[in-house]
């Protein structure tokens, strides 16, 4: 079972998990201020789940590609949205400030 750590937690998964429903499930808090309220519920349409991660996950889709090449993202830029990604090993995820996780500085 691969292991997710973020915020000082650590979480087992299955192989395969959908990683923004291992973040929620677990009680971190993966959305930044308001985008807690206004998300798209994991359809990959909004962006707000925006992190970054180092470890093993599937490959970007389509939905994770085109929504990261539009504003306030930037496609040159290693995030990915955890409502399109899978766990596929260990990994770490971090996420960032401003409203779509698009910022600089480290939220948690």
């Amino acid at each position: 079972m691969p292991n997710v750590t973020a915020p000082g937690k650590t979480v087992a998964c299955k192989a395969g998990a959908n990683l923004r429903r291992v973040l929620l499930d677990n009680d971190i808090a993966l959305y930044n201020g308001n985008a807690n309220l206004i998300n798209c519920r994991g359809i990959g349409s909004c962006g707000t789940c925006a992190v970054l991660i180092d470890g093993e996950v599937s490959a970007p889709n389509w939905k994770d590609r085109g929504r990261r090449s539009l504003p306030p993202h930037n496609p040159e830029r290693p995030l990915r949205l955890a409502c399109q990604t899978r766990v596929l090993g260990d990994i770490t995820v971090t996420k960032y400030d401003q409203f779509w996780g698009q910022g600089q500085t480290v939220q948690w």
